[in-house]
């Protein structure tokens, strides 16, 4: 937790985000409301991307990253 809140307010936008989304729809949404949100939550995050607005990562510097991450454990 503690590292999560040292990141820039973005990239903590982006994880809160992703854990709002992982929770469970209510019981009342229909699996078209569903599907909805997640179009919408698509577009957003592409549009952010192709804006410049959040930045992208090569996945090899991802994947280096995380093989680091994982040798220090």
């Amino acid at each position: 937790m503690a590292e999560a809140l040292d990141l820039p307010v973005r990239e903590r936008a982006d994880i809160a985000a992703e854990l709002l989304a992982s929770l469970r729809a209510p019981e009342d949404a229909s699996d078209h409301d569903v599907e909805r949100l997640w179009a919408d939550e698509i577009r957003r995050r592409v549009e952010r991307v192709e804006s410049g607005e959040s930045a992208t990562v090569p996945w090899d510097d991802v994947r280096a990253e995380a093989e680091r991450r994982l040798a220090q454990r």
